[in-house]
């Protein structure tokens, strides 16, 4: 049988505990040694013994840890103390330490039992030493252990409170630390995610591009230098751009298209860049008022439109894209219309193929904004891809103005080459 851990007492009880055992154990010698008579030798022995054994108590590691040796000890230091108590009516006085030691180191029904016999012997032995033995006698050494059962219960409860108020911390400690965890490793996937969508819009595509123009410059090869060299040449603002873009993210910038334009400007410079890069007829087209739009907007659109104008020229071999921007009065629009060869959405494949994370990437942009991107196509009949971002109230626009439709290719001022 596991024994029994004794009911922990702050270190300040024990000493006091100890204290007041030794003051009335020696105040029962001394008025012993006072009085005289034939029993004040065999009285002070008799304290200086239960002394003894008290302080034996503590320094034996077997007590409070065994129940055998627990009971052991206090048999012994219980008959020491009737001993005396026979021989001084003084000894019924440290009936009241003892009632803190037997509940300290008995169990919860033991405990209050061993009181209440010890109680009762303190009452009798006070009564033999009495001429006229009263009540009082009984309600004395009664009174005292009710009191000594009370506080320990009382200071059990308390202490029961304290340690489940200290197990509740732990959980809370426990769980606030669980959540952090959860909290970076759900950081650490959105930062990969975000870098991995940054990486294809930005580097992948360019590279993809540098590579095109660079097969087309090998083709016009021996034939026509000057084409080749346009291409070349085009080529290396692709790998500038790209260099910038790398630098770009080490800073965690926004987009270098957006550094000195807004959104409109920065569009319709996507888009003469991509023309001349690609090759192909590239049209921006504004419709209504531009009003200011969160910070986040900007970024993800120029994001967006970069990644379907990539994809019309490198995927779907599109012979003219139209881009166009529009403010309406609830919401900003971005819509990507190609005539390329098309394809059937529902069989993009995957985000973790390469092929596959265009789409993925540019849906992620979105619906982190709350937005929403449709794609239409199908095979031989383009494809459009369309974000619709709502609008704050602080930014709604006035009545739509008129549009404009500037070819990219032909556009000058802030459509200038990045």
């Amino acid at each position: 049988m596991t024994p029994r851990t004794p009911t922990p007492a702050p270190r300040a009880v024990t000493g006091c505990l100890h204290l007041l055992t030794a003051g009335l154990l020696g105040l029962a010698a001394a008025r012993a040694l006072a009085g005289g008579g034939g029993d004040a030798l065999p009285a002070a022995l008799a304290a200086a013994a239960t002394g003894a054994v008290y302080a034996a108590g503590p320094l034996l590691p077997s007590v409070g840890r065994s129940r055998p040796a627990t009971a052991l000890w206090l048999a012994v230091l219980a008959a020491a103390w009737l001993t005396l108590t026979v021989l001084t009516r003084d000894g019924v006085w440290l009936a009241f330490p003892l009632y803190f030691v037997e509940l300290h180191l008995l169990s919860r029904r033991a405990g209050p039992a061993a009181v209440l016999v010890t109680a009762l012997a303190a009452a009798a032995g006070f009564a033999r030493h009495q001429d006229a033995p009263g009540v009082a006698a009984v309600i004395g050494p009664l009174i005292g252990a009710g009191v000594a059962v009370a506080t320990v219960l009382g200071y059990r409860a308390l202490h029961q409170e304290s340690e489940q108020r200290r197990r509740l911390l732990d959980e809370l400690v426990a769980a606030r630390a669980d959540l952090a965890a959860a909290d970076h490793a759900a950081g650490v996937l959105a930062e990969r995610e975000r870098l991995a969508r940054e990486i294809h819009d930005t580097l992948a595509q360019g590279l993809s591009s540098i590579q095109l123009l660079l097969r087309a410059a090998e083709r016009a090869l021996p034939g026509d230098p000057a084409a080749a060299q346009g291409h070349v040449r085009v080529a290396r603002e692709a790998a500038r751009d790209n260099l910038t873009e790398a630098r770009r993210f080490v800073r965690a910038l926004a987009p270098p298209v957006l550094d000195d334009l807004p959104l409109p400007g920065a569009l319709e410079r996507l888009c003469a860049t991509s023309a001349e890069r690609y090759g192909l007829p590239v049209r921006f087209t504004l419709s209504g008022d531009a009003v200011p739009l969160p910070a986040a907007y900007p970024p993800a659109l120029v994001r967006v439109a970069q990644s379907a104008l990539a994809n019309a020229a490198q995927h779907a071999r599109a012979r003219s894209v139209e881009v166009t921007l529009s403010y309406m009065d609830t919401e900003v629009a971005l819509d990507v219309v190609d005539d390329g060869t098309g394809f059937t959405p529902a069989s993009v494949p995957a985000a973790g193929s390469p092929d596959g994370f265009g789409l993925t990437a540019m849906r992620a942009r979105t619906a982190a904004l709350g937005g929403t991107l449709t794609v239409e196509s199908a095979p031989g009949r383009g494809t459009a891809v369309a974000v619709q971002l709502a609008v704050p109230r602080c930014t709604v626009p006035g009545p739509a103005g008129a549009r404009g439709a500037v070819p990219a290719a032909a556009a000058t001022g802030g459509a200038g080459r990045p």
